[in-house]
Parts: structure tokens; sequence; C-alpha cells
């Protein structure tokens, strides 16, 4: 029963946000950009989309930059921020 309190009051001390994920986004689909903004904003950066998906509530880009590494690009539906950026390994197409 003490663990049972002791455990209680440290989630009471927890933030709610801090469960969840950084990387999701929580966002009105009325508040979204649109994809074509999407597009663009990968074009202005000299990307080559080959897939602009929606994942955990995020724009993802899936593609190329402009040196023609592979990437992927999480975006924020909302403000169009990248949230994460990562170069992807070459050996992912076998």
């Amino acid at each position: 029963m003490k663990k049972t309190v002791t455990i209680l009051g440290f989630l009471a001390l927890v933030p709610a946000g801090a469960a969840l994920a950084d990387d999701d986004c929580f966002v009105p689909m009325a508040e979204w950009h649109p994809r074509d903004a999407v597009a663009q904003l990968a074009e202005e950066n000299g990307w080559t989309p080959r897939r602009i998906r929606i994942d955990d509530g995020c724009y993802e880009i899936d593609g190329r930059d402009a040196q023609g590494r592979r990437i992927e690009v999480t975006i924020h539906p909302g403000t169009l921020e990248v949230i994460e950026f990562e170069y992807e390994d070459e050996d992912d197409d076998d």
C-alpha cells in the first residue's frame, strides 16, 4: 500500500505532457497548412520529396536533399516548423 501511495505521489508531480512523445503533433485539422505548403517548403530548402505523409499527427517528408542524400524531415502541420531532420542510410533500400 505504501508503494502505491508513493508512486501516485510521484506521478502527481510529473507534468502531464512529460509522458507524451516530443515528436508528436497535436493540432486540430482546421489549423493545418495544406500539403502544397509543405511541398513549397521542401522546394525552398532544396529538398526533392519522394513522399509527403502524415505520421503521429505531423507531416513527414521522405526524399533527397540538394546533395542527393536521403532525408526524412518531420514538419509541424500548424507552423511548418522543422521538428526533426534526419539523414537516412543508403543501406535502408535493401
